[in-house]
């Protein structure tokens, strides 16, 4: 009997032993040394900006550690930006593309069309449309890898941009590029991005805040397929017993704001960043930087005001002195300003706590 029994715990280790390694096959893939390319920093970067073309199937894992005081109201968001994500992705462009998000507790599909999109809940048998819109809210597809790098690296100077070698990513040589926003104001201290060296496709994106250790948000291919999905993996037909819904886009909330809040004339600069356009958003709303520094500033009524008080103040690390109530939440600051007689101001953006406070100061009614 023991001996039988040994004989049966030595085949249980071989077994385990089996599994271990098969489970550690895509981490020693991704050991292997990358070879790398004399591909000037640029020029990596205008092939990521032009790899939207690149049609591809796989399976990314996004990891976020932005616990952002928004979840009541857009739980969502929250959700999307502060856990883990596992993604199935098939791409055949920016207007034709399909991102399922799979958790422990379910599955749901986000499948674009030129039309707009469909948001399909398996576990509760919702389908959501979306209408096309300049602005939208944070949605799978945005951490998508290929999807994040481009816009990461949309407006970035060529100073900001450096060649950090080569790794595997996806069992893919990945060519490795380094942005560090220029502006003084600049909460994110580097974002890097690992592109395919034959496409441009980037694999692999990290953001690391100032002074931080960990990335507060890293989403990477795991496997890839660099072949064009056929286009009925990604159309969407809502089921014949299945009511659609009308989605809450951005450009819905930005009118709500819009009818709210009350026009201010805010300054051309503050912090350093000058005010830009940007389509879809209302006058109400400053805008201010460019790349990955951006400041968003709105006078907010006293009921809002309340609610975000309340929940910057239960933060830790909230830092309250004369010039309001701020928090940072890795790169992403808080800030809520009560001025005499001109009421309440919402900032918030990829800027530090000194630069918001110096922005809270150029603000109108605020005392010099």
């Amino acid at each position: 009997m023991a001996a039988r029994g040994y004989g049966r715990a030595r085949r249980w280790t071989v077994v385990v032993g089996l599994v271990a390694v098969l489970a550690s096959l895509p981490a020693l893939v991704g050991a292997l040394p990358a070879d790398d390319a004399d591909v000037p920093a640029a020029d990596l970067r205008e092939a990521v900006l032009a790899s939207d073309a690149v049609g591809f199937s796989g399976y990314a894992v996004s990891a976020g550690g932005l616990a952002l005081p928004v979840g009541d109201q857009l739980p969502a968001v929250a959700d999307l930006l502060s856990d883990r994500t596992a993604m199935r992705v098939w791409w055949r462009g920016p207007e034709e593309h399909r991102v399922d998000v799979v958790s422990a507790t379910g599955e749901t599909g986000v499948h674009v069309d030129v039309g707009g999109t469909w948001t399909w809940e398996y576990e509760s048998a919702t389908a959501t449309r979306t209408a096309p819109a300049p602005l939208t809210l944070p949605a799978p597809p945005d951490l998508v890898p290929a999807t994040l790098g481009r816009r990461l690296l949309s407006e970035a100077a060529d100073d900001e941009l450096s060649r950090i070698g080569a790794r595997r990513v996806a069992g893919r040589d990945a060519l490795g590029l380094r942005l560090v926003p220029a502006a003084p104001a600049a909460s994110v201290a580097r974002v890097d991005v690992w592109a395919d060296a034959g496409t441009g496709l980037p694999l692999a994106v990290e953001v690391v805040a100032g002074g931080a250790s960990v990335p507060a948000l890293d989403t990477r291919f795991l496997d890839l397929d660099l072949t064009v999905p056929p286009a009925g993996v990604i159309a969407f037909v809502p089921p014949a017993d299945v009511r659609a819904r009308a989605g809450q886009d951005a450009e819905g909330l930005l009118r709500e704001a819009d009818r709210r809040l009350r026009l201010v004339p805010l300054p051309r600069e503050l912090a350093g960043l000058p005010r830009r356009e940007l389509a879809g958003a209302p006058e109400v709303i400053g805008v201010y930087g460019s790349g990955v520094t951006l400041l968003a500033v709105a006078p907010v009524p006293g009921r809002l005001a309340a609610a975000v008080r309340s929940a910057l103040a239960a933060a830790p690390d909230a830092v309250r002195d004369e010039r309001g109530t701020r928090v940072a939440v890795g790169p992403l600051g808080l800030m809520l300003l009560d001025t005499p007689g001109s009421g309440t101001y919402l900032l918030t953006g990829t800027i530090t706590l000194d630069a918001l406070a110096d922005a809270a100061a150029g603000l109108p009614g605020v005392p010099s």
